[in-house]
Order: C-alpha cells, then structure tokens, then sequence
C-alpha cells in the first residue's frame, strides 16, 4: 500500500533525506529539502479531500511535487490521482494522492522528478539522467529530408539544457511536418558561431541517427490530437506516452 511512510523510506535511502516538520500547528505536515540550497523538493501533508475537490470530509495525504517541464505538468496532471497543486503554485508543482490510487513506482519517479527540479546547477550536472528532447528542424533551410543518405552521423545546432547522452527526436517542419529521426546525443558544446535573420547558433552537437519513421506515422495532426503538442518551436521534453509509441514503433 502506497502511503506517506513509503514517500519517508525512499527518500531516506535514496537521498538521504530526512523529514522536516516546520509548522507547530500542523506538526504532521513534514517537508523535504536539499542540503545545500535547503529548497524543498516535497512536502507530504494531510488535507481535507473536499478541499482537492473530492468526495468526502476526511481527511488524505498527499505529497507535493516540483515539475518544472509545463508539458509534462500539463500531461502528469492527467492522471488518475495527480491534481493540479494544494496550498502551491499550479503551475510548477503537482498533488500526488498517497491513498493507492498512483503506483508506488510512479510516485517514485515523480519524487525524483522533483529532486532534479529543484536541485542546485552543481547537483544538477551530477544527477539528471539522459533525456527525450522533441526538437524542431525547418527543411527551407537545411536539407534535413537527405541529411543521413550517406552518413549516420550529422552535426545540429544544440538547444539549451541537451546534454550528451540525451536522445533527440527531430521533429521536421511543413511541408512533412512530422517526427522522422530518432538520434542519440554523442557530443556537445562543439564551438560555432552564426546568425542571419532567421537563425542564431552559439554551438553544435553531434548527434548520430537510431531510427527513421515514416513520414505518416507521427504527423503534427498525431501530435496535436493524441499527445496535445499544438506546437514545435524549440526544443521541448518528451511525455511518456509519446516516449513509448516512438519507441514501439517499427
């Protein structure tokens, strides 16, 4: 059974951690926080479930999460037992429900979450494990469409936060407006300087090809209705659910 000992226990192991009770008042409501910067990555409480707008006057506990991707946010808050934040900001931090209705290991993985979000840049760099990047590619101005004919192995330009060891998913602009290549990070921060009134770049990585898709497979309209992506400016996280169709996909 999930519950907030649980949340205590891995927190404890996994990082060290061990709970705050900051509040004489509410003396069972205990915060997380980072040894060095002392910000909190959660804070577990028991609130009243008519104040999350559920059914009954008891009361439930909840664990507070950071989620600094909107997107993701966007999507998490899809899921059964995930509320838009009690008592925080709704825009960057979540409700977990700690009554079973999200499984234990998804309550881990947003813990985690969390601790990354608000971790310092130093814990940061030692911390993230390799991400899933949507990027965008404009074919008027590079021909993507022929860009791995004769080599697995092409230099982009890098948007900010990609690290080697990340995976890009390269999202190609109108007229396919489709995702066509799945790519893996090799090399970042390679020196490069240019600019015209369309484009900026400060530095290339090196990213070499894992996977092709067809053109028709995962299509802006895909995008738009079953993962809501309306748009592909710049680079952007990859949610779960699309995560696993490019990944099942042949």
């Amino acid at each position: 059974m999930m519950d907030r000992q649980c949340v205590f226990n891995y927190i404890k192991k996994k990082y060290r951690v061990l709970p705050e009770y900051p509040w004489r008042r509410y003396d069972e409501n205990a915060v997380f926080r980072h040894t060095d910067n002392k910000k909190w990555f959660a804070l577990v409480m028991g609130v009243r479930k008519e104040k999350l707008g559920l059914s009954g006057n008891d009361d439930i506990d909840v664990v507070n999460l950071k989620i600094d991707d909107l997107f993701f946010r966007d999507m998490i808050i899809r899921e059964d037992g995930i509320l838009p934040a009690y008592h925080m900001n709704k825009m960057h931090w979540i409700t977990v429900l700690l009554d079973g209705t999200v499984l234990k290991e998804r309550v881990f993985e947003l813990i985690d979450m969390s601790f990354l979000a608000t971790a310092s840049a130093k814990k940061k760099e030692k911390v993230r494990p390799p991400k899933d990047w949507l990027i965008p590619s404009n074919p008027k101005y590079y021909d993507i469409i022929h860009a791995f004919d004769d080599t697995d192995t092409i230099d982009w330009k890098q948007g900010a936060g990609i690290r080697k060891g990340d995976t890009v998913f390269l999202y190609v602009g109108a007229p396919v407006s489709a995702v066509l290549y799945k790519c893996k990070v090799m090399e970042t921060d390679i020196p490069y300087q240019y600019q015209d009134r369309n484009l900026t770049i400060t530095a290339l990585m090196k990213i070499r090809l894992l996977k092709r898709y067809a053109p028709d497979q995962f299509t802006f309209e895909v995008l738009k209705t079953e993962y809501g992506i309306f748009a592909v400016r710049g680079p952007r996280g990859v949610s779960n659910s699309l995560r696993e169709a490019l990944e099942k996909s042949v």
